[in-house]
């Protein structure tokens, strides 16, 4: 739900993104376990991350 969530303010803020789906990319949960987390979606801008659908997080790393 919040993926798609994300996806969709991404789009409408036109910025291109890189999906990685942890049900079908085993890699995609190991980076996810070594980063720390257990939870999606998660969202990484200039190495910095964003948990969860947080849009004014998403904004100031997008401005930034």
């Amino acid at each position: 739900m919040f993926c798609t969530k994300v996806k969709e303010f991404l789009s409408k803020k036109g910025v291109q993104y890189t999906e990685r789906d942890i049900a079908k990319d085993q890699a995609a949960i190991s980076e996810m376990k070594k980063m720390g987390f257990m939870t999606t979606p998660i969202t990484v801008i200039d190495g910095r991350v964003v948990i969860g659908y947080d849009t004014e997080k998403l904004d100031e790393l997008l401005k930034g």
